[in-house]
């Protein structure tokens, strides 16, 4: 007798990917606060200030949510400065990756106790899976991240991890060379400081061209006051011996014969 032949079930219908939503609300903050304290403040300011200096035509941003995926708001991450390349200046509430056509081209991330693990480890591994070129860390006072850590660290992408971008020694100042940027980035003073290796001429930070801008304003005003008080001294003093001449004049006119 035949053996019975086996029954075999139907294949399994693959499964039906969930439409993308189109009406997703991504929010713009996510409650805490851009820094912690007032050099953590101070370092993410100056950074934006030099960058929009060295790359006028290109996106720096600060503190600004970043939404990888379409249709999920829960999976966003928010650098402390963004740098994107080649989509405009225009301010944006978040920045959304599928809409703006790639990832942020250089991100950074400054030091404060209660995020530096989280810097140091769970970002690492999300600004790589979204293909962000470079990240970079900076701890302003060097005392937050663990002994031995360097207070500047830059990262490049290669086949999808992050590797430490090579420091050199530059006139006894330690430098990294970011490649995306096309500056040198070293820190000083609980500052990062950006130098131009074309010129070999530092980015002057903003507000230190506003100080030398203000101390050269008021210098003109105070030459100004000057000038003007010493034109007046001669006008009065050129008047006064006017006077004096007339008086000497109808003197010696009724003097006369």
């Amino acid at each position: 007798m035949p053996s019975p032949r086996p029954a075999f079930a139907a294949p399994a219908a693959a499964p039906v990917a969930a439409p993308v939503r189109d009406d997703v609300f991504y929010p713009s903050s996510d409650g805490k606060p851009m820094s912690e304290n007032m050099w953590q403040a101070r370092a993410i300011v100056n950074a934006v200030s030099d960058l929009e200096e060295a790359h006028p035509r290109a996106l720096v941003a600060p503190d600004i949510l970043v939404y990888p995926e379409k249709g999920n708001s829960d999976n966003k991450i928010g650098p402390d400065v963004l740098v994107a390349f080649g989509i405009g200046t225009e301010e944006r509430s978040v920045y959304l990756v599928w809409q703006e056509g790639k990832p942020p081209d250089w991100v950074l991330e400054v030091a404060s106790p209660s995020t530096q693990a989280k810097d140091r480890k769970e970002k690492r591994y999300r600004y790589a899976a979204m293909g962000v070129p470079e990240y970079w860390l900076f701890d302003p006072k060097g005392d937050v991240y663990p002994r031995g850590t360097p207070s500047l660290q830059g990262l490049g992408l290669v086949d999808g991890e992050y590797r430490p971008l090579e420091s050199r020694l530059v006139e006894g100042k330690r430098m990294i060379r970011s490649e995306v940027l096309g500056l040198d980035v070293r820190g000083e003073a609980k500052l990062l400081r950006f130098r131009d290796p074309a010129t070999g001429l530092d980015i002057e930070h903003r507000p230190e061209v506003s100080a030398a801008r203000k101390r050269a304003q008021a210098r003109a005003e105070r030459e100004a006051t000057r000038a003007n008080r010493e034109a007046a001294a001669r006008s009065a003093a050129e008047a006064r011996v006017a006077e004096l001449e007339s008086a000497l004049n109808r003197l010696r006119s009724n003097e006369s014969p």
